[in-house]
């Protein structure tokens, strides 16, 4: 597989992601009770989502995939959906593999999905799965970037070209 083009977000294209995608949650008239970072690329963008609105953020460590910090707190996650409402955080929409794994372990938990919603600062057009809210847009069918956000610019380059790798099929 060829090097993939890595396309680095800046900070202040991140803050203005931030306040686009919490001007649109204010808009939309829906307010989430909570905002949910999905760890690990969604984590420091929950945080500033949660400044800019004001609303409590708790996470899930979905990359790690150790169960203590993911599965067990998708279904509390899915039992509190009944009564809150939650957004959900990540940084890219990419394939929607981790959105459609979290609706269907919110739902397998009971969890009421209509209670939750999705944020994203790059979404995929091309994805299975939709966001609620989004900063940008790409198409992947034509945009092979590996975006690299802030809080990535710190990892060695062949740790993120390691990363982009993962899915073959998504940069190809």
């Amino acid at each position: 597989m060829p090097t993939p083009n890595l396309t680095s977000v800046d900070q202040p294209e991140f803050l203005t992601g931030i306040h686009y995608i919490a001007a649109r949650i204010r808009e939309s008239g829906w307010a989430p009770h909570f905002i949910i970072g999905v760890g690990r690329g969604g984590l420091t963008p929950a945080v500033y989502l949660s400044h800019a609105t004001s609303v409590p953020m708790l996470s899930v460590d979905y990359s790690s995939t150790i169960p203590d910090f993911s599965a067990e707190l998708l279904i509390k996650l899915g039992r509190r959906s009944v009564a809150d409402r939650l957004l959900f955080v990540d940084d890219i929409n990419d394939s929607g593999g981790t959105i459609a794994h979290l609706k269907g372990a919110l739902a397998e938990a009971g969890g009421n999905l209509a209670n939750v919603r999705f944020a994203t600062l790059i979404d995929n057009l091309a994805s299975a799965e939709r966001v609620d809210y989004r900063f940008r847009t790409i198409d992947r069918s034509l945009n092979k970037d590996w975006f690299v956000f802030p809080w990535e610019q710190v990892s060695p380059v062949d740790k993120l070209i390691h990363d982009s790798e993962v899915v073959p099929a998504r940069l190809a």
